[in-house]
């Protein structure tokens, strides 16, 4: 193997070899009699090119691929695979240049043992920092081990349409909660910093660059017509939060912004991630994305051209970039242009230790001991799964009914004891026997007992059920129950027998699929056969809650109506159960809404951070949308801005000046808490229409019970500095009012900063 190879050290062929990433995986080597056999598709690939950029998915299971436990690679055997396409490719590669070993890493690993963890949605319901970067490095520790080299991993999607099949990958509808929980995962699943990578982490591509989450109707990969402002605001800062952290790679959206599909943007992913951020490393396509490129290009050979000179240095599937020699012949693009995306994936493949020694790791970073068992680093990420799936739920409505230890529980409703409906999209097979899963049901049985537990489905997700499986058995559930817990929602599951577009995205999905790639839907009210169960527990005279698990914000007026208390749930993962059966028993819901939960379906879109209007809204819709999500009323924890006194500092926002705004938390309960304390502000720029509100900085806090702590939320250019034209942030004068309170208008309790000259000086009154 060269230890040190260069693109000019490999010959044209060997060049455009490195960046094609066309295998699917699974394809590429099979599970025979014990063993891992590599397969003629590989083979005649690197015959093809003289080696191979990166192989996708190896180790990906799920019905698209058609991976499953009888057909799979064992978990513990995961490194045998890998090392049978990695000797095969290096032996048949000019050069000796390895490959890289690339899997989905959206919540979890998506391979058969994978752990899987609560979606982003769950996790931006949380907003806990710190545990999202805990909660990564364990996922990173566990992927790594299997011998896995890169992860894509979603993060970069803002959620502006819950129309959109894919919100749960998103974080929030809120730039500013997403960059923070982005650059949380980087650094937890990379371990920080620009320099090589280790053997407990794995490097990132962070998908997807830029504006996906703005697509027309929520229409996954449509264009995104936002102007350059919008763009810059809300869609880029997730990704220069990665970039800060050294993220390995982006991965190039499938859609258009305003008109510019993202593959061949140069303006966004040359002069703006490269030039004017000053980030080094890959870029990669989406699968197919390149090959989509086609409705604005002549040929193959153009859209390759197109897409490598936009800053596209590694296909997904694609068949353009084997047409990249003829794009050299035609002159469509120089060999400089070819030489610069090679020498990015080769260092890519350096920095994981792929060629040579990696550079030795700075000497503030611990030397790393030896990389647990797979028992342990799994048992380290499930347990901190379930810490975060129990900070994911959202209590919305009046008081939950209080349930005894000696009560009858009718747990009805379509997601009442499915698994799956918690897991969300992109997930693995559960393994045959898997004893930390628990659905609503289940969890309550095993407080319970299952004596005390009546149970119906009563509907599908979006269909009613016929004969004595609908609302006949509801009815009867609830029959000498003393509460009913009605549990609804959605579910990203997929079937072995679905079928599935050429990028794995499900066509034509079943009944009960109403979530994930490629399920946009048009209405994202709750389906009537859903309100026709919780309807029956309505009128059975009972105290009722409903849980709705989902992953994607959904018309909740007519829930909060029909219960008397409300547990919003994210795709929390397998123990999704048991975060809501503590709940119910008394635990306090920390979670937040991630984003604004619609008051009708014609409202859309809409959002905490919209600007400000002078139209006075619809004639027929009295509220907009459902936006308070801070733990409720009763909880025993107050946040509040500290008493204040004129001040001025002085600060040069360019040079990494701050401001600090005090806050208070009191926790009046008898238990400790651990709080996350969002500060609000709308910021008053001249010539710029507000925004309603915005996030400006997020702190987690651990409160003794009975105890107060004074903490402080340090403002420094991401939320005093704006967007210039260049998309990059610059300082200007303004007027920031801050708040705590989870509410649009700002209360009484209200601070304002100034930034009187944009660089020089900021006052702080009261």
């Amino acid at each position: 193997m060269t230890a040190h190879p260069t693109a000019s050290s490999l010959d044209v062929r060997a060049r455009i070899g490195q960046l094609n990433q066309r295998l699917k995986g699974w394809e590429a080597v099979r599970w025979v009699d014990g063993r891992p056999r590599i397969t003629d598709v590989l083979r005649a690939e690197v015959d093809r090119w003289g080696g191979i950029g990166a192989v996708y998915g190896v180790l990906r299971a799920d019905p698209w691929s058609g991976v499953h436990w009888g057909n799979g690679i064992p978990p513990e055997r995961s490194a045998e695979a890998y090392a049978a396409v990695q000797d095969h490719v290096v032996a048949h590669s000019d050069g000796g240049v390895p490959t890289l070993f690339v899997e989905e890493v959206p919540h979890g690993l998506q391979a058969l043992g994978g752990t899987t963890v609560p979606v982003n949605l769950a996790l931006g319901a949380a907003m806990d920092e710190q545990l999202v970067e805990e909660l990564a490095a364990a996922v990173a520790a566990e992927v790594r081990a299997r011998g896995t080299h890169v992860a894509l991993v979603s993060g970069l999607d803002v959620l502006r349409d819950p129309r959109w099949g894919r919100s749960e990958e998103c974080w929030s509808e809120d730039a500013a909660l997403a960059a923070i929980m982005v650059a949380a995962t980087v650094r937890g699943m990379q371990g920080g910093g620009p320099g090589p990578i280790d053997d407990r982490h794995v490097a990132v591509v962070a998908k997807h660059l830029a504006g996906q989450g703005a697509g027309i109707g929520g229409r996954n990969g449509s264009g995104a017509p936002i102007g350059r402002r919008e763009l810059a605001e809300v869609h880029l800062p997730p990704a220069l939060a990665a970039a800060r952290e050294h993220v390995a790679g982006f991965m190039a959206a499938y859609n258009d912004v305003d008109g510019v599909p993202c593959c061949g943007n140069r303006d966004l992913l040359t002069t703006t991630i490269r030039d004017a951020w000053g980030w080094d490393g890959l870029v990669m396509a989406d699968g197919t994305a390149v090959d989509r490129l086609r409705d604005v290009t002549p040929d193959p050979a153009s859209a390759a051209a197109l897409a490598l000179r936009a800053g596209v240095d590694l296909s997904l599937w694609d068949e353009a970039y084997t047409h990249l020699d003829t794009a050299l012949d035609r002159g469509l693009v120089s060999t400089e242009d070819l030489d610069r995306a090679v020498d990015r994936v080769l260092a890519l493949k350096r920095r994981v230790g792929l060629l040579g020694t990696p550079e030795p790791a700075p000497a503030h970073v611990p030397t790393p001991g030896p990389v647990p068992p797979a028992e342990a680093l799994e048992r380290t990420t499930i347990a901190l799964a379930e810490r975060a799936a129990g900070r994911a739920v959202v209590a919305l409505g009046g008081a939950l009914p209080a349930i005894t230890p000696d009560a009858v529980v009718a747990v009805v409703g379509p997601n009442a004891d499915d698994v799956d409906a918690l897991l969300g999209d992109y997930a693995p097979p559960r393994p045959p026997v898997d004893p930390g899963a628990a659905t609503v049901r289940s969890a309550l049985e095993a407080r319970l007992g299952p004596a005390r537990i009546r149970t119906a489905r009563g509907s599908g997700l979006r269909h009613p059920l016929p004969g004595p499986d609908g609302l006949l058995a509801v009815r009867t559930a609830l029959l000498g129950a003393d509460v009913a817990v009605v549990v609804l929602g959605g579910s990203s599951r997929r079937a072995y027998d679905d079928g599935f577009e050429d990028n794995g995205a499900v066509s034509g999905p079943a009944p009960d699929t109403t979530n994930g790639e490629g399920v946009d839907l048009a209405s994202i009210a709750v389906p009537e056969a859903q309100l026709d169960v919780l309807r029956a527990a309505r009128e059975s005279g009972l105290p009722v809650v409903a849980v709705v698990v989902d992953g994607r914000p959904r018309v909740l007026t007519e829930v909060l109506a029909l219960a008397d208390g409300v547990l919003v749930v994210p795709f929390a993962g397998p123990s999704g159960g048991r975060a809501v059966a503590d709940v119910l028993f008394g635990a306090p819901a920390e979670g937040r809404l991630p984003a604004t939960w619609p008051g009708a379906d014609g409202v859309l879109p809409v959002a905490h951070d919209e600007r400000l209007e002078t139209a006075r809204g619809y004639v027929d819709v009295t509220s907009r949308s459902t936006v308070t999500g801070a733990p409720g009323p009763g909880d025993g924890v107050d946040v509040r801005l500290a008493e204040g006194s004129d001040a001025v500092t002085a600060v040069r926002l360019l040079a990494g000046g701050t401001v600090t705004v005090p806050v208070t938390v009191r926790n009046r309960s008898d238990a400790p808490r651990r709080v996350s304390v969002p500060l609000w502000g709308r910021r008053r720029e001249p010539g710029v229409r507000p925004r309603r509100r915005r996030l400006l900085a997020l702190v987690t806090v651990d409160v003794p019970a009975g105890g107060t702590v004074d903490t402080a939320h340090a403002l420094g250019l991401d939320a005093l500095g704006t967007w210039d034209a260049g998309l990059r942030l610059g300082a200007r004068p303004l007027e920031l009012d801050c708040w705590t309170d989870d509410v649009l208008d700002p209360p009484g309790s209200t601070r304002t900063v100034r930034v009187t000259d944009g660089q020089e000086s900021v006052r702080w009154v009261s």
